[in-house]
């Protein structure tokens, strides 16, 4: 699945850095129509993250087999930075006017938001309607890019994540629980488990996100997909009552002691290893969950008893079942300038190719269809992927609107939040003090 294991690279997407605010005020400046020389570019260049290795593999892959012609006319040429100086690289080539065919674009949505206003960035939805493979872009896929570019098509899917609860299989069974429909019955999963010995769920309150992310599960399921924006909006605050009830009912399982003794000091690959060890019954994670579920030295309850289900509904909520959070990894973009036929023969190999590709090679799954048949890793690797082709809706996640200071001010006083140190009330307060500048 994803190669990276950091959990750094998992919320990379939570708010916008000083050296990405610096890189938007520099893009600005530059204006034009950016994106390198309009001539044809000599190497089909690839700028990335070093930390990341999975789309790198599988392009090479292509320029050997399948997009060999394009490679012939263009070769690839790849460059790694660490992401950690992703911006400052970025920040470098914008002002020279010459970012590469294809890059990494930013740590943040609102880096790249600038850089295609300012015409560095290509409209991809426009470049591959006109080439034919829009198409190839599964729907869902589609629809999280626009909620986090404003509307367009703006980066590729090269990775592809949507979030829900894992659970082993056989735990359920051997305590008579089916599947949770909703919240109602997810916490009275927890609390027959917990009665009988058996610790519900394992989360990292080290992290934080992993506890605020049911927080926004709750809020999608009970006010419907705009939640969130609505506050991004100002039209809604975190103190108002229904989202502070959100709070409340996370609170109240941590309450009950359904995380375990400890959580705050829990981090992610704890947390990861006492859901994979058989210590706990349920994980809220995200698909790159499933390489660690398909290792079989890191699970040993077996793939086979591990089961995916989506956040649960919320009685007489607005929200529907079947939208799922989700987000596209570290979004890779191209040039406007350098778009020219070589790199739309490129890109047209892609769309075609790249889903296979990842999937058969590294069981990564991206947001391109799978077009040629690829023997998954294990039934939840096939369920994950069932579950994102027909998912037709999707929403973020709880920070995913956030400043920095903001998620920041969240994810640190998550675990106090389930431990009781720290009111659903207080809580809300805190964090929408952050967003307000206060």
């Amino acid at each position: 699945m994803i190669t990276d294991s950091s959990t750094a690279r998992r919320a990379r997407l939570a708010g916008l850095t000083a050296s990405a605010a610096a890189m938007v005020v520099l893009v600005s400046a530059c204006g034009g129509t950016g994106g390198g020389s309009t001539a044809s570019a000599k190497d089909f260049g690839y700028l990335s993250v070093t930390e990341n290795t999975t789309v790198k593999a599988a392009l090479t892959t292509l320029s050997k087999g399948a997009c060999k012609t394009a490679n012939d006319a263009q070769p690839l040429k790849v460059e790694t930075v660490p992401q950690a100086a992703l911006d400052q690289k970025l920040q470098l080539l914008a002002g020279q006017d010459a970012l590469p065919v294809q890059f990494a674009a930013g740590n943040a949505p609102a880096l790249t938001q600038q850089l295609y206003k300012s015409g560095k960035v290509a409209d991809l939805e426009k470049k591959l309607t006109d080439l034919g493979v829009f198409d190839q872009l599964e729907p869902a896929a589609v629809s999280t890019i626009k909620a986090l570019y404003g509307g367009k098509v703006e980066v590729l899917p090269y990775e592809y994540n949507i979030e829900g609860i894992f659970y082993n299989k056989k735990v359920f069974a051997d305590n008579g629980i089916a599947v949770p429909g909703t919240w109602t019955e997810l916490v009275a999963a927890a609390a027959k488990l917990e009665a009988r010995g058996v610790q519900p769920f394992s989360a990292s309150g080290q992290q934080g996100w992993p506890l605020t992310r049911l927080i926004s599960g709750y809020l999608y399921r009970s006010l419907g997909p705009d939640a969130l924006q609505a506050v991004a909006d100002g039209t809604a605050e975190l103190t108002d009552p229904a989202y502070v009830k959100a709070a409340q009912a996370v609170a109240d399982l941590g309450k009950k002691g359904y995380f375990g003794k400890g959580v705050g000091s829990i981090d992610y690959d704890t947390s990861m290893n006492r859901f994979l060890s058989g210590k706990a019954a349920m994980l809220y994670m995200g698909s790159w969950a499933l390489a660690n579920i398909a290792d079989e030295k890191q699970n040993t309850i077996g793939a086979g008893d591990v089961g995916f289900m989506p956040f649960p509904a919320v009685s007489g909520g607005k929200g529907s079942i079947d939208q799922y959070p989700s987000n596209v990894g570290l979004g890779i973009t191209l040039g406007a300038g350098t778009f020219d036929k070589k790199t739309g023969d490129w890109v047209s190999c892609i769309a075609k190719n790249y889903g296979s590709t990842a999937l058969k090679d590294q069981g990564s799954i991206s947001g391109f269809k799978v077009n040629t048949e690829v023997e998954d890793a294990n039934e939840v690797t096939t369920q994950v992927r069932d579950t994102i082709s027909s998912s037709k809706q999707n929403v973020l996640w709880f920070e995913a609107l956030f400043s920095t200071k903001a998620t920041t001010v969240s994810q640190t006083n998550a675990a106090g939040l389930v431990s009781g140190s720290i009111s659903p009330e207080k809580f809300m307060q805190t964090v929408q003090d952050a967003l307000s500048g206060n």
